[in-house]
């Protein structure tokens, strides 16, 4: 077997989503995989990685680092004493790979492969053309030009390692925040969320990062647990693996529940292409407007006053959304 690099410069979301092309290079060689603080933990929990190797990327996240000489070297000399056999870049649609080929190659590797729309000069030995479709299938396509295949029994959808149990007994997670705020509804529509699942007898988990507990502990009230800031990322994991529905905007979460096989419903906003994004290979229910006016801005900030796509969406329309899929799975 021969160890290969593969760079997912992004978020936890993100690197959720190059699980099934990374499974199908790991079948066959050993994967280094190479990621940005952001999406470290996700890295983390999947199957099939050899060795997870982090650095500040310039290019890529929400609030990127200053390019720094030092730091570029450093990458550089790491990779190259790994004497690597190649090295695959996978990136979002809007997203080039050339920055991160160019420093793969400065580290020596003599095949490097990616998507990629932008001329490469001697930058790529693979140019692979996706087509449209979703952010998986992105990166299966590119993969898959280079002879690599999902072993046999491996249907494509999203995993991680399972390795905390689930916490006991029947319940549903709403998890209201998010890194892009234009992707998930407002604390109020998701406060009204949670009393209406309560009083159609759901036990009601509000998850968040350790910087949301402010917005979980609105949103919980008091028809909710709230567990804002009590849940890493292998424990956030074990809850939304034992719910029996997760409500959840267009962020990593929604990736996270569907690599546990977890149903869910989703909504989203369509400031990003709905058919990219949409949980992966799990039962789930879509809301929200995918014709508002926000549709394909990449926006971050909804640039439509009171959020209409998301924040319009009835409250009851989601619980009867969780109440199908609770039974369709029961």
């Amino acid at each position: 077997m021969r160890t290969i690099v593969v760079a997912r410069m992004d978020n936890d979301g993100d690197v959720l989503l190059a699980g099934p092309a990374l499974r199908a290079l790991a079948a066959t060689d050993r994967v280094m995989l190479l990621v940005s603080p952001s999406g470290e933990q996700a890295a983390r929990q999947l199957p099939g990685i050899r060795d997870v190797l982090v650095w500040p990327c310039p290019w890529t996240g929400f609030d990127p680092p200053k390019v720094d000489r030092r730091s570029v070297n450093t990458l550089i000399d790491a990779l190259a004493l790994e004497h690597l056999g190649a090295g695959f870049v996978l990136t979002s649609f809007h997203q080039s790979p050339l920055p991160m080929a160019f420093l793969l190659r400065m580290a020596g590797l003599r095949y490097l492969a990616a998507n990629c729309e932008d001329y490469p000069g001697s930058l790529l030995d693979l140019r692979n053309a996706p087509g449209p479709g979703h952010e998986v299938e992105r990166g299966l396509s590119l993969v898959r030009a280079a002879g690599y295949e999902l072993p046999d029994g491996d249907d494509g959808g999203l995993r991680v390692k399972r390795i905390l149990p689930a916490p006991e007994g029947k319940y549903v997670v709403v998890h209201p925040g998010a890194t892009v705020p234009a992707r998930t509804a407002g604390p109020r529509w998701f406060r009204s969320l949670v009393a209406a699942l309560a009083a159609d007898g759901h036990q009601v988990y509000v998850t968040g990062s350790p910087s949301e507990r402010t917005l979980t502990s609105f949103v919980a009230g008091s028809n909710g647990l709230d567990l804002g800031g009590r849940t890493k990322y292998a424990e956030l994991a074990a809850v939304l693996d034992g719910a029996d529905c997760v409500v959840v905007g267009n962020t990593g979460p929604a990736h996270l529940a569907a690599a546990v096989r977890t149903p869910v419903v989703s909504l989203f906003a369509p400031v990003v292409p709905l058919d990219r994004w949409a949980p992966w290979k799990v039962p789930s229910v879509v809301l929200g407007d995918q014709q508002a006016g926000c549709r394909d801005t990449r926006a971050r900030q909804c640039p439509i006053p009171g959020h209409p796509c998301l924040d319009d969406v009835p409250v009851e329309e989601a619980v009867t959304a969780v109440r199908k899929l609770v039974e369709e799975v029961a």
